[in-house]
């Protein structure tokens, strides 16, 4: 017997606020809602079973609580199947077949859930309002997937029985109900076609802990969907790593597979799409010799070298998507047994993915015109630098020579539009290597390379750090910053609003992918040319003059929190940008 899913009733009476409500629901379940005579939207509804024609459209005129009971109490028999792309427009007034309950839909060739969704009490204004009053215009993206019943009604009270949800209109969504592999397969699916964006015989490489085989398969059957020629994928395990600090002779730790640095190199000049998925143990190696880290972590760098400066010249599309695992979510949730905190910590990844909402594509293509809004403002501004102040930061950050602000999908050299980071929340550009001065403290601890780098305090002068601290981790900081000359300076400075999702969940995910879209953040180490305007056949002598940082290093760690206060400089004159971690700019 099937699940009845709960129900939620909105009071509402905006014509407008139907719309959005409803393309939004659309997403999820087919729309019953209230209008006069109408015809059958999309396709897969016709002739006798269409519950609009008076044959099958029995009245049933009721109030929310006699609604409700029907559909908790009353034993109600399906006896048609929704097409999952149709959706229906009844009479004015709650009005709906007496026979029609949650049916079973095929969809990806799976059976799954699926309630319907009733919309009541605007009668022609929902017409017009939703479908511009075009009766058999197609709604488009609608899936057949389980989420709660939606109600909403005009009437000017309503009482809610124990066994219904309430939701106010201002920040209305239903109580999500995918399982854990639809929501799995939502996020390798919006990995390839939203952070990948991979083409038709492109091939792709994956990097993944072994622990992410199950989402490997899904990114991999949707990258073969998309059109992908080959996806090859290279497993790493965390035991392997550390029985190598544990019990390799002390000259190993100079030692790095240049063969396969070359030949990921090779895959991405040949056009190859890069996709990196994160889970590892954030403190892999605690307790391990510092000194060790460092010089394993100095030769996988000039190894990778030739690869990642593919990727920080943004030459193919790439993307890093995140998988929960046992080890990273017991570092997350330490309080929580074992399976409740692998649960919980891939309940944050999708919601902060995106990916348990109406219609994630359609999700992912607002959040990124947001993005590119704001990364116009800034380019728009063209600000000479950024004021940082608040507890322990007082810096001034110079913007290099042509700094271009970029944020959410952009064009990568292959002509490919993708998402770099999921999830992602930040705009960004280029400091100027030379121009950084003043004293900056951290507001979440950093977690590099199983180490916990905690409370970070440093001083710049002329762009390069002087002094630092830190409470904890404090000489593997000093050794990240000895790396090489650009080490000890910036190549990122980004922007994120305090309010971001990430932050307002108040998880500290000790992974740098989403504790840095918590928080604004800064870079040591390499910058990114694709945020530089004007670059094409500059030496890169050139490239340091116009203030483009050079290291083999890139690491973020967060500064911002609700007691920063951001301002812009242009020609000496300050603009508020952001106070108390939230932009002043709407």
């Amino acid at each position: 017997m099937l699940r009845r899913p709960p129900v939620v009733v909105i009071k509402i009476s905006n014509s407008r606020r139907i719309r959005e409500l409803t393309e939004h629901t659309t997403q999820y379940a087919p729309i019953l809602c209230a209008t006069k005579s109408a015809m059958p939207l999309g396709r897969g509804i016709a002739g006798p079973q269409n519950f609009n024609s008076p044959a099958r459209r029995p009245s049933l005129d009721c109030t929310p609580q006699q609604f409700a009971r029907t559909l908790f109490w009353r034993p109600i028999h399906p006896d048609h199947d929704l097409d999952p792309q149709s959706a229906l427009l009844l009479e004015d007034r709650l009005k709906c077949p007496h026979n029609t309950r949650p049916q079973q839909a095929r969809h990806d060739d799976r059976d799954i859930e699926r309630p319907l969704v009733w919309l009541a009490g605007i009668g022609e204004n929902v017409k017009s309002g939703f479908h511009g009053g075009n009766d058999t215009a197609p709604l488009q993206h609608c899936h057949a997937t389980p989420r709660a019943a939606l109600l909403h009604f005009g009437a000017p009270e309503h009482t809610i029985t124990n066994r219904m949800i309430t939701a106010k209109e201002s920040n209305v969504s239903a109580t999500s109900s995918f399982s854990h592999e639809q929501l799995l397969d939502r996020l390798g699916e919006v990995a390839v076609r939203v952070g990948l964006n991979i083409t038709p015989g492109q091939q792709l490489l994956i990097t993944a802990p072994l622990d992410a085989a199950p989402l490997v398969r899904r990114v991999t059957e949707h990258a073969y969907k998309a059109g992908a020629s080959l996806v090859t994928t290279l497993y790493a395990d965390d035991e392997t790593t550390l029985a190598r600090f544990i019990h390799a002779p002390d000259d190993a730790f100079d030692v790095a597979p240049t063969w396969l640095a070359d030949g990921m190199a090779r895959a991405f000049r040949e056009g190859a799409a890069r996709m990196a998925i994160t889970g590892a143990n954030p403190t892999l190696l605690k307790g391990q010799d510092p000194e060790r880290i460092s010089r394993a972590n100095r030769a996988n760098s000039k190894a990778n070298r030739p690869a990642m400066e593919i990727i920080t010249q943004f030459a193919v599309n790439w993307n890093i998507v995140a998988c929960a695992t046992p080890a990273w979510a017991a570092q997350v949730f330490p309080e929580l047994p074992a399976d409740e905190a692998l649960t919980a910590l891939w309940d944050g990844i999708f919601k902060a993915s995106r990916v348990d909402v109406a219609d994630p594509v359609a999700e992912w293509k607002a959040h990124n015109a947001r993005l590119h809004a704001r990364a116009k403002y800034m380019n728009d501004s063209r600000f000479d630098a950024l004021h940082f102040s608040g507890p322990g930061t007082d810096l001034m950050v110079g913007l290099a020579d042509g700094h271009l602000w970029a944020g959410g999908s952009e064009k990568s050299g292959n002509g490919i539009v993708c998402n770099p980071n999921i999830p992602t929340e930040e705009i960004f550009t280029t400091p100027h290597r030379s121009k950084v001065d003043g004293r900056v403290s951290s507001t979440k601890p950093l977690f590099h390379q199983g180490t916990l780098i905690d409370n970070i305090s440093v001083r710049f002068e002329n762009g390069r750090i002087v002094e630092a601290t830190a409470s904890q981790g404090e000489d593997v900081l000093k050794r990240i910053l000895s790396t090489d000359e650009g080490a000890a300076r910036i190549g990122e400075v980004a922007l994120v609003p305090h309010s971001s999702p990430i932050s307002a969940s108040k998880i500290l995910y000790r992974n740098t992918l989403f504790d840095e879209n918590a928080s604004s953040h800064i870079a040591l180490g390499q910058a990114y040319t694709k945020c530089m305007v004007d670059i094409e056949g500059l030496t890169p002598e050139e490239l340091l003059e116009r203030g483009v940082n050079d290291s083999l290093i890139h690491i973020d760690w967060m500064i911002g929190s609700d007691k920063i206060d951001l301002d812009g400089l242009k020609n000496g004159n300050h603009v508020p940008l952001m106070r108390a971690g939230e932009w002043v700019q709407a």
